[in-house]
């Protein structure tokens, strides 16, 4: 179950992260990009969970 957990919350900080990159401010266009990067690392997690199913 925690596979499709790590999915969404890694989608959703993909998608505001990307909403944040769309701003004139620099310092949040930064915190976007980290955010997106982190909602990447976290979808890859889940995916990870999935492919090693309940070996973990």
């Amino acid at each position: 179950m925690g596979e499709l957990t790590d999915k969404a919350k890694g989608i959703a900080n993909e998608i505001s992260g990307n909403a944040k990159q769309a701003s004139d401010d620099p310092a949040t266009r930064a915190e976007g990009h980290a955010q997106e990067r982190k909602g990447e690392a976290q979808n890859l997690k889940g995916k990870v969970k999935g492919a090693l199913g309940d070996k973990i």
